[in-house]
């Protein structure tokens, strides 16, 4: 099968220090990718990496052109305008007619349950509307693979669960989702491979199954028993 990315020797670094240094990684359509491991591991940087907003440094990084990605970051930008306006702007810069971009947008709104609050100001949202807002913003664009950066960081358990919800509608629709989290509760739900990532280095990669019950490398056991090195 053709992988919606493949990386062959990738180093991206920033001046003298590598952030990331990956030998092989390939995914494919439909998996629901964790990364994990501790802060400075990699794991944004191999995601905004994989969204071409980093270039490697070396080695080659290809990628399905034809497959629409989206991404959410960990702290999304809100415009100091209504929800309704935060998801039809992103429409009418990809050229969708303005009305018809904010009809688009309150089915988005309406997918993440956010209708009622269409006209709200989108900065007087809480941290975990703000968070289902930026997906309406990136589910609007239907994209087949999703990047999420921390999506449930700083999020009260409700808020988590309505973001997790949301996160496992989208893959269960056939979307390809490639997240990084801390929340190995998390990981183990809404993932099907995990990847674990050391000082910018691919030091695992396997079935979610196999991750939490079988043999790791000793970094990553030392992380999953949350003793961190």
């Amino acid at each position: 099968m053709t992988a919606l990315f493949e990386l062959n020797a990738v180093d991206v670094c920033f001046g003298t220090i590598r952030a990331l240094n990956v030998c092989a990684l390939r995914i494919q359509a439909g998996e629901r990718v964790a990364l994990v491991g501790a802060n400075g591991s990699g794991k944004s940087t191999l995601l905004r990496t994989l969204h071409g907003l980093v270039r490697p440094t070396r080695g080659t990084l290809q990628f399905d052109a034809a497959a629409r990605q989206a991404m959410l970051f960990q702290h999304p930008y809100m415009l100091r305008a209504s929800a309704q306006t935060n998801v039809a702007l992103g429409l009418w810069l990809q050229g969708v007619a303005w009305g018809q971009a904010r009809t688009q947008a309150l089915q988005a709104l309406d997918r993440v349950g956010l209708l009622a609050l269409a006209q709200r100001n989108a900065k007087a949202l809480s941290g975990g509307q703000q968070q289902r807002l930026a997906l309406a913003r990136a589910w609007a664009m239907r994209p087949q693979v999703l990047l999420l950066d921390e999506p449930t960081a700083s999020l009260d358990p409700a808020a988590k669960r309505e973001v997790e919800a949301l996160m496992a509608e989208f893959a269960a629709s056939g979307m390809t989702l490639i997240f990084s989290s801390h929340n190995l509760g998390q990981v183990k739900r809404l993932a099907s491979r995990v990847i674990y990532l050391e000082h910018g280095r691919l030091l695992a990669d396997l079935p979610t199954h196999d991750f939490f019950n079988g043999p790791l490398p000793l970094e990553a056991e030392i992380f999953v028993k949350g003793e961190l090195v």
